[in-house]
């Protein structure tokens, strides 16, 4: 067995962030409405015949209204699926400064992931952010604009930098593949790389439609989302995205009926559910992988549950299952392990 993860690891950082949303979500609509009128004014000043094809460019993005002028030339991202979602779309000369990686690159993006300079192991401080000197910081998680670490969305904009915050922390509580693709639609438009952006959403789409179709008509196998816990599960619910991978894999979320994006369930639960698949969550802090797998495989409550009998797990990156990129790969990669015989 091993050590029970902590209370705030990633995923359940994930599921508490996402309960405060809205009230920040509400909060910098506030803010901005609460200012709304001079910073229109001085935008609109600012929009000359100087601003390059496609600009002035304005976004919502979770309740803040930032008009780019020009795409960013400096940009700061926490965590790791904003910088992967910038680097697929050849963004990296922008890059001056990454932080918390979540796990391993897409290794086609490695060698350049790895060129970038890391602010921090996991969110660096808002001093450290600026000493970067950036024109915009793109945040993944929410915990990137924690108020009460001094890295509001609030504080940034005073220091004259523009935020961005990943889709999936603006109060939405489901997560679907199309925010995927909206996600890098958007990131698209910011940096005046919509083609790219298109061309990246129409490749991701193509992924996952050749996936799917390699497993249509197959039945549709149970599969347990272990992401960490001893004493209950904790897993993923219906409102997550890895309920809407695991069904275009030619899966089926034994625990989709649990109306949340992760929650715990009981091991007797797992038991009654008899899932044929386990899919592992990898991220640091909640166990390796191989321990996770040594810890399900030596309950003897589960003993008789058909992954477990048969030792079918499938490892699925905790970036994975985030908006950006990842999903569409995680797709594929869930498909051939959860039927094997379609890609013989």
């Amino acid at each position: 067995m091993y050590d029970r993860p902590p209370l705030f690891s990633p995923a359940r950082r994930r599921l508490a962030l996402r309960a405060t949303a809205a009230a920040v979500a509400l909060s910098a609509a506030l803010l901005a409405a609460g200012c709304g009128s001079s910073q229109d004014t001085a935008q609109n000043a600012k929009s000359t015949a100087s601003s390059p094809a496609g600009f002035p460019v304005t976004i919502d993005n979770c309740g803040v209204k930032t008009t780019y002028d020009k795409p960013p030339a400096r940009v700061v991202t926490i965590h790791q699926h904003p910088a992967e979602l910038m680097l697929a779309l050849g963004l990296k000369d922008r890059m001056v400064g990454t932080a918390f990686p979540d796990s391993a690159v897409l290794p086609k993006l490695r060698k350049s992931y790895e060129a970038i300079p890391e602010l921090a192991k996991k969110e660096p401080s808002f001093e450290t952010v600026l000493e970067a000197e950036p024109d915009l910081v793109y945040g993944g998680y929410g915990s990137a604009f924690a108020k009460n670490e001094g890295r509001s969305r609030e504080a940034f904009a005073d220091a004259g930098i523009d935020t961005h915050l990943n889709r999936e922390y603006c109060g939405k509580k489901r997560v679907t593949m199309k925010d995927t693709y909206d996600e890098i639609r958007t990131i698209g438009r910011i940096f005046g790389v919509s083609d790219r952006a298109d061309e990246l959403v129409a490749d991701l789409r193509r992924r996952v439609g050749k996936a799917t179709s390699a497993v249509k008509g197959e039945p549709s196998a149970p599969v347990f989302v272990y992401d960490s816990g001893d004493k209950a599960a904790f897993t993923a619910g219906g409102m997550s995205l890895g309920t809407e991978l695991i069904q275009l894999a030619g899966g089926r979320n034994v625990f989709a009926d649990l109306d949340d994006v992760f929650g715990d369930v009981s091991w007797e639960q797992v038991v009654e559910r008899k899932p044929e698949v386990i899919a592992i969550y990898d991220y640091a802090g909640a166990g390796s992988v191989e321990q996770k797998k040594k810890f399900l495989l030596s309950q003897p409550a589960l003993k008789d549950v058909p992954a477990i009998k048969n030792k079918r797990f499938v490892v699925l990156p905790l970036t994975a299952t985030l908006v950006g990129i990842r999903p569409a790969y995680a797709v594929e990669g869930l498909a051939r392990h959860i039927h094997p015989e379609s890609f013989a």
